[in-house]
């Protein structure tokens, strides 16, 4: 039976009781035609996305909300420049900007922050997957390396906004299910009382998984206090909880996915099958964070954030049963004076500011028997520092000419020590060189609709502990940092009636010592440095209303969006003693990526969305040699709003994804041992539900 929690149906008794003693009516609900005025919180204070010299895209509530709803991969793939894919449900691999070569396991080489928290750790891991898509408020992402005020990371950086603090008091509460044993709840509650405003977000989801040794399942709770203690000045309590578990199925050959692709990884003369094995990720997170906002005089304020992390993180695998014990703490702050004349021809801000983290972690490793751990393989403690400064200058000068110039200075180490075997009394250091990344940018307002930006930035990353000691147990402390420069330039056009959107940027990045992974005959994985990259790209995003939005036709309202991806990767300098790699694509990043999606109001509050996906074939190996196929996608959700009174809400849906049954692998294993690349993903599903909010 799917887990019934009593918040969750005190909420809902509550909320019918009260809606029942109003008269109901059937409206749609009131919007305008024009496009919400999207803002920028990522550059340290907020600023129209219109303006912001900057390659941005932002996932807002109402985006969010037109996705199924049980995975952030949808929404995601929707920002040109961005791959997410899940190889299994619960196994998120993000990429901005053909990472995924770095990424083969989770993310990597892109900065996660939860509200003003790091949820990248000091050793480069992100538990992306422990958080509820249906717990938070919106998602910005910052393309390109930018670590001048967020450290170390040559991709770029993901802003997740876990509330709306201005949507007022309300309860809500929604539950959906669907195909292969679905079943999602969530329950919110938002309450202001004089100057504190309390939001508690729970929910619940289980799967059984299209595959064999695919189920998964994640209690969440999630928790955000402010109190505001001056006008202007207020300390907030950010915290959640995720105890996730999902089952591994693992790669298979092409024969084996064409054969029956909801197999999970068989078994070999020397290796048990995934199910034999018992192969899957036990994952507990729990963050927690205090921020505080001061403003000291009428021009200066300070944001000061102190954190911690503890992950307890289990991995019965094919090669090894594996525990971690993380625990990481730090903190954040930056002070920033303004020139406090907004009228004036000329107005600056200037930042100054640093984040510090340590990451301790414990990790061993066992042999596999059937799911327990068996004899001890390893057991290492890997204590991993970084901490960085930086400044940022922003200009605005008479209206049309907005400048950005900030520079950070990083650094980053890791000491290791063996227990077992080698039984060492002492840590090993090893410190990275302090890098400087500048970052260099500037929008010019040639008309009030029109904007054209430029920038060039540093990107350095060094190698994450997962990348550092890989899954042959194996530390490598030779492995060195990447680094690179990006050039970009792109425009932002929109009509003056504010009902379209127009975003194309190009750039070329050009990458050194790029970290790849490899693995070893027995399927183990470990890293080196390969020569580096060149990575020229075109991102192309529009989204408008081709109807406006009205109450006299039978279309009341018809937006369209649409995004485009355009990459030319290639390796550089990369040759082993055998192959020289030099010239050919990287590995596991698509030519071609698009996405198309459209949202159709109806009267009576009914409405029809649909989205199409288009994604070109990428190679599995650094060879070339393979390619995984192209693919079509196309999944449509319908659904009806119903205003029980004037503050409650009732949503009824239903959607289907993968319409046309079609075969494809979300999610391949780059490079992997004996040609089990492919990763199955669901065929043709469908799911249900509703929500009420009051």
């Amino acid at each position: 039976m799917p887990k019934l929690y009593p918040t969750l149906i005190l909420i809902f008794a509550v909320g019918t009781m009260a809606s029942a003693q109003k008269k109901a009516k059937t409206d749609t609900l009131k919007k305008d035609s024009t496009l919400s005025t999207v803002t920028i919180k990522g550059y340290l204070s907020d600023q129209p996305m219109l303006s912001v010299p900057a390659s941005v895209s932002v996932l807002t509530p109402d985006q969010l909300k037109m996705q199924p709803g049980n995975s952030l991969v949808p929404a995601m793939n929707t920002i040109p420049g961005v791959r997410m894919e899940e190889r299994s449900p619960g196994s998120y691999r993000l990429a901005i900007r053909g990472s995924e070569i770095r990424s083969p396991f989770g993310v990597r080489d892109v900065k996660v922050y939860f509200d003003e928290i790091p949820l990248t750790d000091a050793g480069g891991n992100t538990y992306l997957q422990a958080i509820d898509v249906n717990s938070i408020n919106s998602i910005e992402v910052l393309k390109g390396p930018d670590g001048s005020l967020f450290g170390a990371n040559t991709s770029g950086v993901v802003l997740i906004n876990a509330i709306n603090p201005y949507a007022g008091n309300f309860a809500w509460v929604g539950m959906n299910g669907g195909t292969y044993g679905l079943y999602h709840e969530n329950a919110a509650v938002q309450n202001q009382t004089g100057n504190n405003l309390l939001n508690v977000n729970q929910s619940y989801q289980k799967y059984d998984g299209y595959r064999k040794n695919s189920a998964t399942h994640k209690d969440y709770f999630q928790l955000e206090d402010r109190l505001k203690y001056a006008d202007n000045d207020q300390v907030k309590f950010l915290a959640f909880y995720s105890n996730l578990y999902y089952q591994t199925p693992g790669g298979l050959t092409l024969a084996q996915m064409q054969a029956n692709p909801s197999d999970a990884r068989l078994a070999t003369k020397t290796s048990l099958s995934a199910q034999d094995l018992k192969a899957a990720v036990f994952d507990k997170t729990a963050l927690a964070g205090v921020v505080n906002e001061l403003h000291i005089t009428n021009n200066l304020r300070n944001v000061f954030t102190i954190f911690g992390t503890h992950v307890d993180w289990t991995n019965p695998s094919f090669t090894t049963y594996e525990h971690r014990n993380e625990n990481t703490f730090g903190l954040r702050t930056y002070f920033e004076l303004a020139s406090g004349q907004p009228q004036a021809d000329v107005n600056w801000k200037l930042n100054l500011g640093g984040e510090w983290q340590q990451t301790n972690s414990s990790v061993s490793d066992y042999g596999n028997n059937h799911g327990a751990p068996d004899t001890t393989q390893t057991q290492d403690y890997i204590h991993t520092n970084q901490h960085f400064i930086f400044t940022r200058f922003e200009g605005h000068f008479y209206k049309n000419l907005q400048v950005e110039a900030a520079l950070s200075l990083n650094n980053y180490s890791y000491q290791f020590l063996n227990i077992y075997p080698l039984k060492q009394t002492g840590f090993t250091n090893r410190p990275f060189n302090t890098e400087l990344m500048p970052r260099l940018a500037l929008s010019y307002t040639i008309t009030s609709d029109f904007i054209w930006r430029a920038s060039v930035s540093r990107g350095y990353s060094a190698p994450a502990t997962g990348e550092v000691r890989g899954t042959d147990h194996v530390i490598n402390p030779t492995l060195q940092a990447q680094d690179g420069y990006n050039y970009e330039t792109g425009f932002r056009l929109r009509d003056k009636d504010e009902r379209f959107l127009l975003d194309a940027s190009v750039f070329y990045y050009k990458l050194n010592n790029a970290i790849i992974q490899l693995q070893h005959a027995d399927g183990t994985t470990y890293y080196t440095n390969v020569g580096g990259t060149n990575q020229p790209g075109f991102e192309l995003y529009f989204t408008g209303w081709l109807i406006k939005q009205n109450t006299s036709s039978f279309i009341r309202g018809l937006q369209f969006n649409q995004s485009y991806t355009l990459d030319k990767f290639t390796f550089v300098g990369y040759q082993d003693p055998i192959k020289n790699y030099s010239g050919n694509n990287v590995t596991g990043v698509p030519r071609q990526a698009l996405v198309s999606s459209a949202l159709v109001l109806f009267p009576k509050g009914f409405y029809l969305s649909s989205q199409y996906s288009h994604t070109d074939g990428a190679p599995l190996n650094d060879a070339n040699t393979i390619y995984s196929g192209s693919y079509n996608l196309f999944g449509g959700k319908a659904g009806w709003k119903y205003l029980l009174s004037r503050k409650t809400e009732l949503e009824l849906f239903a959607g289907v994804d993968n319409i046309f049954n079609v075969s494809y692998s979300l999610g391949d294993d780059l490079n992997a041992a004996l040609n089990r690349f492919y990763n199955p993903a669901a065929l043709r599903n469908y799911y249900g539900g509703f929500s009420v909010k009051f």
